[in-house]
């Protein structure tokens, strides 16, 4: 049976990133991809020239639509912009507690533009984050979330993950593609204990989307019944291949998409 996974996130008219991306990378890793759209930007690979927030009560309206009618295996939450859409999402996702979340804390763009207002940082943090089957964030997000300084080191990965856990998601992906180091270790810390992945650095400047790229292939592989650990070394895999071969893409003349279906390509 194929699973079903929803994403619950901005659009990227440019495709790399956001809805776009989540559904080429579900669809990829093997799931029927679903959308619940919380914003409208304006961007391209080389920044974000304006957002277009969905009020909240549609962004509401989308996510029960779709519990009304389909069975969902999982879902992964990305842009949220700002705490009245935080709040409805938290608010439809306490009435599914059995459907597994992947939380996406997205916050900044590639180019720098904010995607997450200060006062949804709160909301955010108290309303979601207990939600949250697993949360993705990169270091800068994880600093954020705690108001702490980047993580700049492992020892500062490991001690940032155990305080995001304690502020109520089942599990932290910590992602170390933010480190200065030649390689790109992501950590993940579980009720059951921790792991490292560890994965070789890609030069390229073509990593637009890869949170949201991450994210959305974890989520199709835990709707596939795998465990927490599984899931994380199959969507850093896949993640890895679609860094590698992004420089076959030509799309765009800023940071570039990964390349979503590199395993497909002839």
């Amino acid at each position: 049976m194929i699973c079903n996974v929803l994403s619950i996130a901005g659009s990227d008219p440019s495709g790399g990133a956001g809805i776009q991306a989540d559904i080429k990378a579900m669809s990829a890793n093997g799931a029927y991809a679903m959308a619940a759209i919380t914003a409208l930007t304006a961007q391209n690979t080389q920044g974000v020239s304006g957002v277009h927030l969905v009020p909240p009560a549609f962004v509401s309206d989308q996510i029960a639509a779709i519990f009304a009618d389909i069975r969902v295996d999982a879902i992964k939450v990305g842009m949220i912009a700002n705490a009245g859409i935080a709040q409805a999402v938290a608010d439809a996702l306490r009435l599914h507690p059995d459907v597994p979340v992947v939380l996406d804390p997205v916050m900044i763009a590639k180019g720098g533009a904010p995607l997450l207002t200060d006062d949804a940082i709160a909301t955010v943090r108290d309303a979601l984050l207990p939600l949250a089957t697993i949360l993705t964030p990169n270091l800068p997000e994880a600093a954020h979330l705690l108001g702490a300084p980047t993580a700049t080191t492992r020892s500062d990965m490991v001690a940032q993950g155990h305080a995001l856990c304690a502020l109520g998601p089942k599990a932290v992906l910590m992602k170390g593609g933010h480190l200065e180091a030649a390689d790109s270790p992501d950590f993940l810390v579980t009720d059951a204990g921790e792991h490292w992945f560890e994965a070789a650095r890609t030069a390229t400047k073509n990593t637009h989307g890869t949170g949201c790229t991450l994210s959305a292939a974890l989520a199709a592989h835990i709707a596939k019944g795998l465990s927490l650990p599984e899931a994380v070394l199959a969507a850093k895999a896949y993640v890895a291949k679609a860094i590698a071969d992004a420089d076959k893409l030509s799309v765009g003349t800023g940071h570039g998409p990964t390349h979503h279906f590199a395993n497909l390509s002839l």
